[in-house]
């Protein structure tokens, strides 16, 4: 199973099938979760964004991914996961250098 696949939750793995069952119609995707078109295309993005995060190889670092993860689901926002990584590397840095 390809890592990005891995690391997408029950949910979102539910979502793509219903998407792809749907013939990737958001129209007919957002009648079935019984919600707006623009409510969908906002999780779609989500969805997207999670999975560019996984497949990027500056996130190899677990921690790193895990922030950015959050971000791209909206859980937390973009300045703040910046902001925690920018610390982390800092405190990394310093380990490896001390």
């Amino acid at each position: 199973m390809e890592k990005w696949l891995q690391e997408l939750s029950d949910e979102d793995r539910a979502f793509i099938k219903r998407f792809i069952l749907a013939s990737g119609s958001l129209k007919a995707l957002a009648k079935q979760y019984q919600v707006s078109y623009p409510t969908l295309r906002i999780r779609l993005d989500r969805l997207i964004n999670k999975i560019k995060v996984v497949d990027d190889p500056e996130n190899r670092d677990p921690f790193r991914m895990k922030l950015r993860s959050l971000a791209a689901e909206g859980r937390i926002s973009t300045v703040v996961a910046k902001e925690i990584i920018k610390a982390y590397q800092k405190e990394k840095r310093g380990k490896e250098n001390g």
